[in-house]
């Protein structure tokens, strides 16, 4: 499966060429460095062409590329001695939600995340990422230990949402959700979330109360999946891209709604490009809020997540209108 999305081919039919001419030039001992010159230089304008003018539907298919780094794939790069745990204590362990104990930069934390699978059998053992109610009751667990314990805590949101089944409703899938908001909500530790990927419905929402909301540079967060929100608009699940378009889903958007608190800058071409210059990137803006977090108080850090979530939206008041005389 070819890594690269459709509006990348002009980049990759350049690296093709300038690979192609390295090859031939070593095999025919024929001197191409002018002309690899010139293309690599192509190749670096129409690079930052495409990169600093991504659409919302070209930035909602970057976040969900098949090799974008997941939260098992960030915990190794960002913390250190992690320890994972696992199980809700009320019914199963769901795969959907991986979490534990850690450290960064030496300081004890709490670190939760959805968990996409890495292939179609890995997939279907995480549920591709939807967090059954007992996924939600194990976060909630884990963030209650770490309440207890007065270490921070971090989470990864990568998921288009809850898991929509019977099961899960059966289970008690709203009412799970709703304890994580309630319990968040309540926490006298440093609650730091970042969206790594796509942050989708309740299901990412439930891991996403927190004192500071931040953002890589290619994520999306919304409140139903750009597929889910043409389904209903359109009857059509196809027109995801122009729905995309329309719901002010990225970063940028987001940013500027006061929806989160910062943008964390990406490698030209997304995550999966780099990993490991992506995590360090990632542990740096983590560790910059969890200092700043860290001087007040339990009681002041309960104040700042609720005055945080208190500002977000725009309201307006209008004159009250006459009844209407209903003898008429």
């Amino acid at each position: 499966m070819s890594n690269d999305l459709p509006f990348e081919k002009p980049l990759a039919e350049l690296r093709k060429k300038i690979d192609e001419l390295k090859v031939f030039g070593a095999e025919k001992q024929i001197d191409f460095t002018d002309e690899i010159a010139r293309l690599e230089v192509r190749y670096q304008e129409e690079e930052h062409k495409i990169y600093s003018n991504l659409t919302a539907a070209q930035i909602m298919h970057l976040a969900r590329h098949h090799t974008r780094p997941t939260t098992l794939d960030y915990i190794p790069l960002v913390f250190t001695d992690f320890i994972e745990l696992h199980g809700d204590r009320v019914f199963a362990d769901d795969l959907a939600i991986v979490g534990g104990l850690a450290k960064l930069n030496g300081v004890p934390v709490t670190v939760v995340g959805h968990q996409r699978g890495k292939d179609t059998k890995d997939n279907i053992q995480r549920f591709f990422g939807s967090p059954h109610p007992e996924g939600f009751r194990k976060a909630l667990r884990f963030m209650q230990q770490a309440n207890k314990f007065g270490r921070a805590i971090i989470t990864f949101i990568d998921t288009k949402g809850a898991y929509p089944g019977d099961t899960a409703e059966e289970r008690g899938q709203s009412e799970a959700i709703a304890r994580n908001l309630r319990g968040m909500a309540t926490f006298g530790v440093p609650v730091i979330c970042v969206v790594i990927g796509e942050g989708g419905s309740g299901g990412a929402l439930a891991l996403g109360v927190g004192n500071r909301v931040l953002m890589l540079e290619n994520s999306i967060y919304s409140v139903i999946s750009p597929n889910g929100a043409a389904s209903i608009l359109w009857k059509d699940a196809s027109k995801a891209d122009e729905a995309a378009e329309a719901m002010k889903i990225t970063a940028k958007h987001l940013l500027e709604f006061g929806v989160i608190e910062e943008i964390i800058p990406e490698p030209h071409g997304g995550a999966h490009r780099d990993p490991a210059t992506q995590a360090e990137a990632i542990r740096e803006v983590i560790w910059r809020h969890l200092q700043e977090l860290s001087r007040l108080s339990p009681d002041e850090l309960i104040e700042d997540r609720y005055a945080k979530f208190r500002k977000i939206g725009k309201f307006a008041s209008a004159a009250p209108q006459p009844a209407a005389n209903i003898d008429q």
